[in-house]
């Protein structure tokens, strides 16, 4: 299934309502072997914005697609410029209270494992394990030509010292960490190939328009098949890539639970959708279960 970056979706008036009461999900985490599925709606109260809740970026934003960044040098350049910029937000960007209770959950023991779908490292930055990051990471880059890996920090160095005194004012960051910029501010900004071939750089990232790949699909699958219940944690399952593995669970009888404040797709899936903030609703869920975050005794 690939990412499409127009993809719009209105939820039907026929979707359960929210709800405030988050008692579902603490006895699923009570009982354990929880997958999280985790989105950008995570890593909003780290200053991340997501890209359909209010105000999220796709009202502003057309994300580059694959495709675009393939057909030309100068799309290449503008992403380039783009998301060098905002790699330094995201750098700055901290765990947050949601991210530190899954990291919690999992050293309880609560948890079979963790997918994401943000790009932004802070599960792991939290101290979670295991992460299986669906869209990949903005902290490496992969040469389309040789399929050599490296870090993104390596490359962010030789940036810096390509494009001395590039540091141009952003509109704003996007949750796949691209600033919004003009093509006047991006003009001369030099973009650099791999050190091993010469060839085309590419965050090892998902793009909108390029698939996931499979073996990473199944291996989230396998994680689906044998959890216990399904968590969500603020994704709108606009994209099929997350959506699949709701429908997956609810088709096998387990339990899909969410937290997520606006309506989602898989709403029609699952047995709740708690409808408040993430940090708040999992920090209170941890207190319940008297699970102890960021070294804090819980009540």
């Amino acid at each position: 299934m690939r990412l499409r970056p127009t993809l719009s979706w209105t939820p039907a008036e026929d979707l359960p309502p929210g709800t405030t009461d988050p008692a579902p999900v603490t006895d699923a985490l009570r009982a354990g072997g929880v997958l999280v599925l985790s989105g950008a709606g995570l890593s909003t109260e780290s200053g991340i914005p997501d890209y359909r809740g209010e105000g999220g970026s796709l009202s502003r934003h057309t994300p580059m697609t694959y495709q675009d960044f393939l057909a030309s040098a100068g799309a290449r350049r503008r992403y380039w410029a783009r998301s060098h910029l905002g790699r330094r937000a995201f750098a700055r960007a901290l765990p947050n209270a949601g991210h530190r209770a899954v990291a919690a959950f999992g050293r309880h023991g609560l948890l079979s494992g963790v997918i994401t779908q943000n790009v932004d490292g802070l599960h792991q930055a939290a101290g979670s394990e295991g992460v299986v990051e669906l869209h990949g990471s903005l902290e490496r880059v992969v040469c389309l030509s040789c399929g050599t890996f490296g870090p993104r920090g390596e490359l962010a160095a030789r940036l810096e010292a390509a494009n001395p005194g590039f540091d141009p004012v952003a509109a704003g960051i996007n949750p796949d960490g691209d600033a919004d910029l003009t093509d006047e501010q991006v003009a001369d900004f030099r973009v650099l190939p791999c050190t091993v071939c010469g060839g085309i750089l590419k965050p090892d990232v998902v793009f909108f328009g390029e698939n996931v790949p499979p073996q990473r699909v199944e291996h989230c699958r396998t994680l689906v098949r044998e959890a216990s219940a399904l968590l969500v944690l603020g994704s709108s399952l606009t994209v099929m890539s997350g959506l699949r593995f709701v429908r997956q669970a609810a088709r096998a009888g387990t339990p899909v639970l969410i937290v997520n404040r606006d309506p989602t797709r898989g709403d029609r899936h699952a047995l709740t959708r708690v409808a408040l903030p993430l940090g708040t609703a999992l920090t209170t869920v941890a207190d319940v279960l008297g699970v102890s975050v960021d070294g804090r005794k819980a009540a």
